[in-house]
């Protein structure tokens, strides 16, 4: 028995893929304060309850080193070639806006859904 997903199922998961874009995007740039190259990063947002796969990963980081807000370079370790990523200096004061920006937002909405507003 084929078991296909509701439509209360289908629509949760397209909100909830669309809910997590934008945090993931604020979760990469605030881990890549400090250096790391994918795999670490990966491991790093995953300890902190964030979990990326790869297929979202290495595009996202592409993106934002093209807008300038990550910068990276290849290095040789363990005898094999990989490509560190850090945040820019722009990129450090796009995110100090984003952080600002997502704790008014986020405790906005916190308020509504608490009932307080």
């Amino acid at each position: 028995m084929t078991h296909s997903m509701s439509t209360e199922d289908a629509l949760f998961e397209s909100l909830r893929l669309e809910l997590r874009r934008g945090s993931l995007i604020l979760a990469v740039l605030g881990q890549l304060r400090g250096e790391h190259y994918g795999y670490t990063l990966r491991k790093a947002l995953g300890e902190a309850g964030v979990e990326i796969d790869e297929g979202a990963l290495y595009p996202m980081l592409r993106r934002l080193e093209a807008q300038g807000l990550l910068t990276s370079e290849w290095r040789e370790e363990e005898k094999r070639n990989k490509r560190f990523y850090r945040l820019s200096g722009e990129g450090r004061a796009v995110l100090d806006r984003l952080v600002a920006e997502w704790r008014g937002l986020n405790a906005a909405v916190d308020s509504i859904l608490t009932g307080d507003a």
